[in-house]
């Protein structure tokens, strides 16, 4: 585990803010000790959902992804922490909710494989990429 402090994106996704679980996913990355650098909720374009998902592109659930995240508004958040990206995505939890854990984010939050409440990012490149695609 780095000790270096770094950024994250986390984007609380349609599902999570329809369903007020906002507050409760913020909380628990502030437990954790995170920091929030930045913080705006958005309605996606279905262009700029594209884009933001453009490593999936040519997949069979592009589609199906790309409509739901332009479904409503989401919450993207700067979040700036110790080692951010991997803990970040420990805390959210494995993608398929039946696969995450009690506990993470996911795990306790999750409707399904789309509605999964919650989105982090993978790696200091889909920081960069993702934010910029949401206008930080």
């Amino acid at each position: 585990m780095s000790t270096a402090t770094e950024e994250t994106l986390v984007v609380v996704k349609p599902d999570g803010v329809k369903r007020g679980y906002v507050g409760e996913i913020l909380s628990r990355f502030e437990r954790k000790g995170f920091a929030i650098k930045q913080l705006r909720m958005i309605t996606m374009t279905k262009a700029q959902a594209e884009k933001f998902y453009e490593v999936h592109r040519g997949k069979p659930f592009f589609n199906e992804l790309v409509s739901f995240i332009s479904s409503g508004p989401v919450v993207g958040v700067v979040l700036v922490g110790r080692d951010a990206v991997a803990t970040a995505r420990r805390m959210v939890g494995a993608t398929k909710a039946w696969e995450s854990e009690a506990g993470t984010i996911r795990g306790d939050l999750s409707l399904g494989l789309t509605d999964n409440a919650v989105h982090a990012s993978d790696s200091t490149a889909s920081f960069q990429h993702e934010t910029k695609v949401l206008g930080f």
